[in-house]
């Protein structure tokens, strides 16, 4: 089970990019933590998730 936004999820073994995908996210207003670090835009579609991983997904909000 990965652990996304407080969510236990069973996708080990898919990749963060067809996650985000999945779940509908912008992936130009989002950033992503994953066990304590920050992934790289760049590293999206290389990232694989493993089980006992933690997940943070933060989408950004404009305003004024």
């Amino acid at each position: 089970m990965v652990k996304i936004n407080g969510e236990n999820l069973d996708i080990a073994g898919r990749t963060l990019f067809e996650y985000l995908l999945d779940a509908g996210y912008d992936t130009g207003r989002i950033a992503v933590e994953k066990n304590g670090d920050i992934v790289p835009k760049a590293a999206y579609e290389k990232t694989v998730f493993a089980d006992g991983d933690i997940v943070e997904v933060v989408s950004f909000v404009g305003g004024g």
